[in-house]
């Protein structure tokens, strides 16, 4: 049942080679016309069999011999289709569409060993290589297993998601032999496993899963997999093998909240909502949820420091156009966001304090010490007074509203280097059901998904 939806028809592998001579091709006449020697390499999933249908990507690589320049690499790589973008990650590369399919056009450089790499993506064909020659026959496993994963929300290894990469997976097939077997293996997982195909062990890591790369021994193959994703899918594996279920391969989709039944979800917790937006920088995924993630903890800190205690948090990247925000409301001078918009979601167990604050200072007998805190304290509602040995004082607190410490402070906080100038370009911040202002779908479902939390664990 769940192959019959995840293996490609014959007409769709048909057309993928097909797709991918004309790719290759395209490159051999273009380097033949410009002098430039190097050799073309399908990697990935479309390589060696492992991908999913309806999946219409592609990921060649123009390899050019060591001590040469990649620039004509990428010169022909610019040329392949007429629609593209330059992307950068160690070096820059070309994301195009050529007849429906999106192809990753990547300079490397032809190394003879993977030791020897002199950037990130010339040990790729060292894995192509290495998992071509040993998944011969496991290719539905790796279906499966990719499709399990793609369910249960912990498949791809990009900085937003923090799970397993499409490698990973085929390493560990070619380990357990089975879909199954990875299951059965997964469930029995503690921080700290390590899981070695060739026996190398050169290296020691601190992650939570280790998984030595066999072309490379030096690298963990799960360097970016997070403790949570790890433990989702050893909890799924668990509860799946006990009662195996179509809904971990295909969840139901989450619909978007309609304003009644976002207004329901705020009045039926009776916390309160904090969202901030502002316009989203011209970067790539990789470049943007690292700091993005920094950024929302800075902003939960501040909001605790301060008294609001906050009970979750959320943030993401949602990629309609922003409207223009304009002048006022809450801060900064507004700006129209072509990439779309960044959204950090507070809920605060309070979202106005009292205005008195009791701070708790040094031991009485801490003469130097009470001193100072006395004289930073000159205008209190009540105290110094003594409570356990201590001096003790109540002042007026600074902030009583939460959206009043944000506006005030956020522009001060430390952002990332390519969220912060967007944010103090122009920023806004919404509270309670001021977020029913907000209608695009993507948003929509973002907030389902924060109110309908739940994984499958047992």
């Amino acid at each position: 049942m769940v192959l019959s939806r995840v293996r490609p028809s014959f007409e769709e592998r048909e057309r993928l080679s097909s797709i991918a001579r004309k790719v290759l091709s395209r490159i051999e006449d273009l380097a033949w016309s410009g002098g430039v020697e190097c050799e073309t390499i399908l990697v990935g999933s479309a390589a060696r069999g492992t991908w999913l249908s309806g999946d219409h990507d592609l990921d060649v690589f123009i390899g050019v011999p060591e001590g040469s320049s990649l620039v004509p690499a990428l010169e022909i790589a610019r040329l392949v289709a007429p629609k593209f973008e330059e992307r950068y990650a160690e070096h820059a590369y070309v994301h195009a569409l050529f007849e429906g399919f999106e192809l990753d056009l990547v300079p490397c450089y032809l190394v003879e060993d993977a030791s020897r790499i002199i950037s990130a993506v010339d040990r790729t064909p060292f894995h192509n290589r290495y998992v071509s020659r040993r998944i011969m026959g496991l290719e539905d496993e790796v279906l499966l297993l990719k499709q399990f994963m793609k369910g249960i929300g912990v498949y791809g290894s990009e900085l937003k998601v923090g799970g397993f990469s499409g490698y990973l997976a085929e390493l560990l097939v070619i380990r357990y032999g089975s879909f199954l077997g990875v299951l059965e293996k997964a469930a029995l997982w503690r921080p700290g496993e390590v899981i070695d195909l060739e026996d190398h062990t050169s290296l020691s890591h601190e992650d939570p899963l280790v998984v030595v790369d066999p072309v490379d021994p030096g690298r963990n193959v799960a360097a970016a997999l997070t403790l949570d994703r790890m433990f989702q899918f050893v909890a799924a594996s668990r509860l799946f093998l006990k009662e195996p279920d179509l809904e971990f391969f295909f969840p139901s989709p989450i619909s978007p909240l309609s304003d009644q039944e976002l207004q329901e979800h705020i009045a039926k917790r009776k916390s309160t909502l904090i969202l901030l937006e502002f316009a989203a920088p011209d970067q790539v995924e990789d470049v943007v949820f690292p700091q993005l993630r920094k950024a929302e903890q800075s902003v939960r800190a501040l909001l605790d420091r301060n008294g609001f205690s906050v009970l979750r948090s959320d943030a993401d990247w949602h990629r309609f156009v922003l409207a223009e925000m304009g002048e006022g409301e809450m801060g900064g001078s507004g700006k129209s966001g072509s990439y779309g918009a960044i959204r950090m979601l507070f809920e605060l167990e309070v979202a106005s304090l009292p205005r008195v604050e009791r701070r708790v200072g040094p031991p009485v007998w801490e003469a130097e010490h009470a001193k100072m805190f006395i004289s930073s304290h000159p205008d209190t509602f009540s105290g110094p007074y003594v409570e356990d040995g201590r001096l003790v004082v109540e002042v007026a607190r600074k902030f009583v509203e939460a959206k009043e410490l944000l506006c005030a402070r956020m522009e001060s906080l430390s952002l990332g280097r390519h969220l912060g100038p967007e944010l103090r370009r122009g920023y806004k911040i919404y509270g309670g059901l001021e977020i029913l202002k907000i209608g695009d779908p993507e948003f929509r479902v973002f907030m389902a998904r924060y109110f309908s939390a739940r994984e499958r664990i047992s």
